[in-house]
């Protein structure tokens, strides 16, 4: 079992950075791949960006690559989003996300093991 906590969220303008941070917590949350996904009023909820267990592999979405950087602190059992050069598009809920087995397809909901609770990122114009 893993807990999932994000903080960082807030409301910034368009071109400027964020980071957000998810603490895992549980006796094994060093062994999960961790992720992001984000969700905008209306819409499902989408894939931004999952990193491996041991720091390995980052992989984006399209919308989000080259903008955005996963990067993960097993120390800390935490992963962080550094978000840059925002704009009004990004604006969601951004939720942490945790996979506990290798193979899992980290852009599809139904391989998600476990979610955190979100985070508003409001970007204005």
């Amino acid at each position: 079992q893993v807990q999932l906590a994000e903080s960082g969220g807030g409301l910034v303008q368009a071109g400027d950075s964020l980071r957000l941070s998810c603490a895992a917590s549980g006796r094994t949350a060093s062994s999960y791949d961790l992720g992001w996904f984000r969700q905008a009023p209306g819409t499902e909820r989408e894939f931004v960006a999952a990193i491996s267990w041991n720091g390995g592999s980052p992989y984006y979405g399209n919308s989000v690559k080259g903008r955005f950087t996963i990067s993960r602190d097993n120390a800390k059992n935490t992963v962080y989003l550094q978000m840059n050069s925002l704009k009004p598009e990004d604006t969601a809920v951004y939720y942490c996300t945790a996979y506990k087995s290798t193979g899992r397809d980290w852009t599809k909901l139904y391989d998600v093991d476990y979610w955190g609770q979100g985070t508003q990122v409001t970007v204005s114009s």
